[in-house]
């Protein structure tokens, strides 16, 4: 009774999903023993001559008693007298334990072995305790295997039971220099987050001599190390994931400033180069156009909200904008217009959980906002974003500097890692662009090199994606000519589609929109791109080419340029219809778009397609472009989409079942519909026998059949 407890102390200790897929429950005797046998043979044969960096000592100890458990198995397995039929039930158990013990062994020294050096830092304690509870676990086994119900030979015998002396009341064991080098570690974040960059020399000695990390290739592959770890990490896993953030900062200021940039790694990125995944567009400006939840933007800057706070009205607002929209004299409400009673801001932490729920749910980068807070708590948490800010500056005064004067090589490097840099974080969009990195990647746009055009043009969507940086590109001489020429001659696929993205980007500013589409082949290549793209390629350019459209001017320029003809074309895709239909639906808004779109043999009969079978916004952007082609378009146009067979029915159920703006075009269409002298061209007009109803909720009082057998 007593060893059934301590072994089912043992399994509660354990992870039920990984007991339920590594016990042997289908093994018989002769096979658990063999496989025993192999298994930890090969524990011994991978590991013993193995040198760990970190947790030597532990490692060492805990393959030791591998090595001591291999010779009790090997001598079970062979031995004539002791033949397996007669192994005692408490044998069996004990081995069965052990089946699950070599395992755990095995992927904790594999972890040891793979993992990089400053992981392994970190983690130190943590690794340490899992050394400890397995010699725990070991050693319970020990004390209960049943050694004198087996013959064994003398030697075979004195071994083991040396080993159960030994095992018995294991001491945890963290290795003092190990734990040094740690803290040392932590005293650099905290060198950065109090603003002062630690000395040359003490960083190149504690991780070239005593990390070891002694080449720029092997740094890069510690801070991608330390970056899955970010990207797959546990919200209950220390060092946290700001932490992290703060440690691959300054990791990749050392890495520059201990071994610049060595040209040869260019042929280790043209060779190696991870590709970063493929989005639709890149991940923020898709955020903040099309994705981000309503309720989660600041109502002033249309933006995710940071630190969402409460006026005296009840509205919520982003503590910056608010802030400054008072700070500028006004004393009302900017949503409802109400005069505030006070100024005193309340902080909404209920929605600011939910948007932390949600960043961390779909990926979203979210930066908290800087506490105010004199707590340790607070300044623990604020340290290593500052930290991170600040390493970030240095690196980026580095990569700047090695833009202006360094090699081809050197500026390819610089390149990619801006690119990195400017992919979070809007303080390092703003320092890099107003530390002057435009001037220099726009010299790279027209690069020979592939790889170098390829991440100077990523680099400038980045930093487009920043308010501010956008006028400081548009106002760079030849810059928006270069990233046009990217988009037309671009020398791999990524760089054409970031530089249409690009110029979405640039287009949110009305005032950009005209000097983006007078630009030479801006608006043809965009067309192109929609036509023959890759599927995030004509995202990017139907996205770019609804923007340009909402200013009037652009009309003539779209139309000769084709983009009229692609937008139609466009209605067929899937992916990119709802944006297309939205864009068409601006367009004609003028006679001249009108007419173009009119003279598209298919417009009309696409569009009533989407109108049945388009998403929710889809069908609210087709029945709009219907509407402003009948209000724009004359009188042959107003034929054309009220003869249309299936036009009736289709506007029923956008007025029962559309959005409210589908409802509000749907209504407004109706009337077209019902004022139409010409009965002929739709006989019966909306009335279906006696069932009809009156749809003056949407703002007329066009009476409209309920029945839907018109479809």
């Amino acid at each position: 009774m007593a060893t059934a407890a301590i072994f089912s102390s043992m399994r509660r200790r354990r992870s039920p999903s990984v007991e339920a897929f590594l016990a042997p429950v289908d093994l018989s005797e002769v096979a658990l023993v063999q496989t025993l046998v192999a298994i930890s043979s090969e524990l011994v044969s991978c590991f013993s001559d193995k040198v760990f960096f970190f947790q030597r000592r532990n490692s060492r100890c805990l393959i030791r008693k591998i090595e001591v458990l291999v010779v009790l198995l090997e001598y079970v397995k062979d031995s004539e007298s002791g033949s397996m039929s007669k192994l005692p039930s408490t044998a069996i158990l004990c081995f069965k334990e052990l089946y699950l013990l070599l395992y755990r062994s095995k992927i904790l020294l594999d972890y040891c072995a793979q993992s990089s050096k400053l992981w392994l830092l970190l983690q130190n304690p943590s690794i340490s305790s899992h050394f400890h509870d397995l010699n725990q676990e070991i050693s319970t086994l020990l004390d209960v295997f049943p050694l004198n119900d087996l013959e064994l030979s003398d030697d075979v015998r004195e071994q083991v039971e040396l080993l159960q002396k030994q095992a018995r009341n294991p001491k945890l064991y963290v290795d003092e220099s190990d734990e040094g080098l740690r803290v040392e570690l932590f005293s650099f974040l905290d060198d950065f987050g109090n603003g002062r960059i630690p000395n040359h020399g003490d960083l190149r000695l504690f991780f070239v001599e005593r990390l070891w990390i002694r080449d720029s290739i092997s740094f890069r592959c510690e801070i991608e190390f330390l970056e899955e770890q970010i990207v797959n990490h546990d919200g209950d896993i220390e060092p946290t994931a700001c932490v992290l953030n703060g440690f691959v900062a300054i990791v990749r200021y050392c890495r520059f400033l201990l071994f610049g940039f060595e040209e040869d790694e260019v042929l280790f990125l043209s060779r190696d180069q991870k590709k970063p995944r493929k989005r639709l567009i890149a991940r923020e400006i898709a955020d903040t156009f099309l994705t981000v939840p309503k309720d989660f933007c600041c109502p002033i800057s249309l933006e995710l909200m940071r630190d969402p706070v409460i006026v005296s009205t009840g509205q919520t607002y982003d503590r910056s904008s608010i802030t400054r929209w008072i700070e500028e004299g006004h004393c009302t409400c900017p949503k409802t217009g109400q005069m505030l009673d006070h100024t005193r801001l309340v902080p909404n932490r209920a929605l600011r959980n939910l948007i932390v729920q949600w960043c961390t749910a779909h990926g979203v980068p979210y930066d908290p906002p800087e506490t105010r807070d004199a707590s340790a708590e607070s300044f623990a948490a604020a340290c290593p974003i500052k930290a991170a800010v600040e390493a970030n500056r240095a690196t980026a005064t580095l990569l700047i500097k090695q833009l202006a004067d360094g090699s081809q090589g050197a500026r390819t490097i610089a390149s990619r890692e801006i690119r990195l840099l400017t992919k979070t974080g809007k303080e390092n969009r703003a320092f890099i662009a107003g530390a002057g990195a435009i001037p220099h990647l726009r010299k790279l746009l027209s690069s020979s090199s592939p790889i170098a055009q390829e991440n100077s043009v990523t680099a400038m969507l980045n930093l487009s994606i920043h308010d501010k940086n956008k006028r400081l590109i548009i106002d760079e001489d030849g810059c928006l000519t270069s990233i046009v020429e990217v988009l037309k001659l671009g020398l791999t696929t990524e760089a054409r589609e970031n530089a249409a993205a690009t110029l979405f980007s640039l287009s949110a500013v009305h005032d950009f929109k005209k000097r983006i589409a007078d630009q030479e082949g801006a608006l043809e290549a965009l067309a192109g791109l929609l036509r023959v793209g890759t599927s995030r390629g004509k995202k990017d350019a139907v996205m770019a080419l609804f923007n340009l459209s909402t200013h009037t001017d652009n009309c003539a320029r779209m139309i000769k340029a084709r983009a009229v003809a692609e937008l139609v074309g466009a209605l067929q895709n899937e992916g990119v219809a709802e944006e297309a239909a939205g864009a068409l639906a601006l367009i004609v808004r003028q006679p001249i778009g009108a007419e173009a779109v009119g003279k598209e043999e298919m417009a009309v009969a696409r569009l009533i397609t989407m109108m049945r079978c388009g998403t929710p916004r889809g069908k609210e952007n087709a029945v709009a472009a219907l509407l402003e082609l009948c209000r724009s378009g004359g009188a042959a146009a107003t034929e054309r989409v009220l003869k249309t067979p299936a036009l009736a029915g289709l506007l029923q159920t956008l007025l029962f079942t559309g959005t409210k703006r589908a409802r509000r075009k749907a209504a407004s269409l109706a009337r077209v519909f019902h004022r139409c002298e010409n009965t002929s061209l739709h006989p019966g007009g909306f009335r279906n026998g006696n069932s009809t109803t009156n749809i003056s909720t949407f703002g007329g009082d066009v009476s409209v059949p309920m029945s839907l057998s018109v479809l």
